[in-house]
């Protein structure tokens, strides 16, 4: 049963009331929280072929265990995700936070000094187990500070300036290396560490009565009546992980398959698509607000994200230009990330939300997994591009009956509990 109270329309907010949200704390450390969250998390696809060959693989061996690694640190996404997630329903969002951004910053600052293929997998997983409580931390602790009428603006700012992460990691990578550039990441997981003693413990969870045991919201998590619309949610978030881990990821070797005019690099592809996911952020989030509506802007940007994949892996003897420019607009079509998230938060109680929050994104990312599977045992009968196209649109697909399964949560008050 859900004590859930109802929702009258919520009210539209004037200018002042838009900017003292996104200048609320849990904003704005929520965002460079994040912008350090993605950071990390592209520096791999950035430094993929540079630190692979730094330890000695060839040039022309690097998918396997570029896919090995990318597997191990989404995996320790999925661990993580599930962890921090059950700690801020117990213990309090704000502990989720601190926790998991000492475990990312030390795993990578131990990752700027390895020199095989084991220890890169383990820094990388412990990287993704430490990584996983950011974003569902942060979101669930904007969407219960900020009043319903403005808190999709408050998620909005987190995710734009977020993702800009990725433009930094490529900029970084370029100018130090590397080994450096994971150093840098590490250093600043540390400064944001100092910035989080400003942010306030939430509210509502403070309100929560006393006495809960620890992981006991599965129960209520897996329960027929919730399960569904948990469900739902993760599977909206999978072509942004099919995009970013499968078609960003490996652009230099689509580029190649798709008799390209020159070569695409993913030093360049991921700072170019991650500035499309920015806008597209921006743009989704406002659009959310404007009309009021978050299942609209998912259907468009879903709808967008299937033409620009299908586009690019039909793009034969497409010039480099061309190419980047439709990663700059797959980034834009899967911004709907911010989107995703809230929606999320939005469909469950305060004691079970920074439980979904977490891994509900996470295991979104996790899906890069199964993803990189079915694309690894789809390419000897069909090769590199359908074989890619392929999984783009089962994903699309499941992502559609995950958004036909939920409902409009825009006008939701947030402060209840599932019981």
């Amino acid at each position: 049963m859900t004590a859930r109270p109802q929702s009258l329309p919520a009210p539209r907010p004037g200018l002042p009331e838009i900017v003292r949200a996104l200048m609320h704390p849990a904003v704005l450390v929520g965002a460079l929280g994040y912008f350090v969250d993605i950071y990390d998390l592209i520096l791999f696809a950035v430094v993929r072929t540079s630190s692979l060959i730094g330890i000695g693989y060839p040039s022309d061996q690097l998918i396997a265990p570029g896919t090995q690694l990318i597997n191990w640190q989404m995996g320790g996404m999925l661990l993580g995700g599930l962890l921090w997630g059950l700690l801020g329903d117990y213990r309090g969002r704000l502990s989720t936070l601190f926790g998991s951004i000492i475990l990312y910053s030390l795993a990578n600052i131990a990752n700027a000094h390895v020199h095989d293929l084991t220890m890169y997998i383990v820094c990388r997983f412990l990287a993704g187990v430490g990584l996983a409580g950011e974003l569902g931390g942060c979101i669930t602790l904007v969407s219960e500070a900020l009043p319903r009428e403005v808190r999709g603006y408050g998620t909005m700012m987190v995710s734009a300036i977020g993702v800009l992460g990725a433009v930094v990691a490529g900029a970084v990578a370029k100018e130090f290396g590397w080994r450096d550039a994971y150093t840098i990441g590490g250093c600043l997981g540390l400064v944001l560490l100092i910035l989080r003693i400003t942010v306030r413990e939430s509210h509502m969870f403070k309100a929560l009565a006393p006495g809960r045991k620890f992981a006991s919201q599965l129960g209520l998590l897996f329960q027929p009546a919730r399960i569904g619309r948990y469900l739902s949610c993760i599977l909206i978030g999978l072509p942004c992980w099919y995009v970013i881990g499968l078609v960003i990821l490996f652009s230099p070797e689509f580029a190649k398959a798709l008799h390209a005019t020159g070569p695409i690099t993913g030093i360049l592809a991921v700072p170019v698509a991650y500035t499309g996911i920015c806008l597209g952020d921006l743009v989704s989030g406002a659009l959310s607000q404007l009309l009021r509506t978050r299942k609209v802007v998912l259907f468009l940007f879903l709808t967008g994200t299937a033409v620009c994949f299908t586009l690019f892996f039909l793009s034969d003897h497409a010039t480099p230009l061309f190419l980047y420019g439709l990663l700059f607009c797959l980034g834009i079509c899967v911004g709907y990330w911010a989107v995703f998230v809230t929606v999320a938060a939005e469909h469950f109680g305060t004691n079970l939300r920074a439980t979904v929050a977490t891994t509900v994104p996470n295991f979104s990312r996790g899906a890069v997994i199964p993803v990189t599977m079915l694309f690894n045992e789809l390419k000897p009968h069909f090769g590199l591009l359908y074989s890619g196209l392929m999984v783009g649109w089962i994903a699309i697909v499941l992502a559609f009956i995950g958004l036909f399964g939920l409902r409009e949560t825009f006008h939701d008050n947030l402060d209840y509990v599932e019981s």
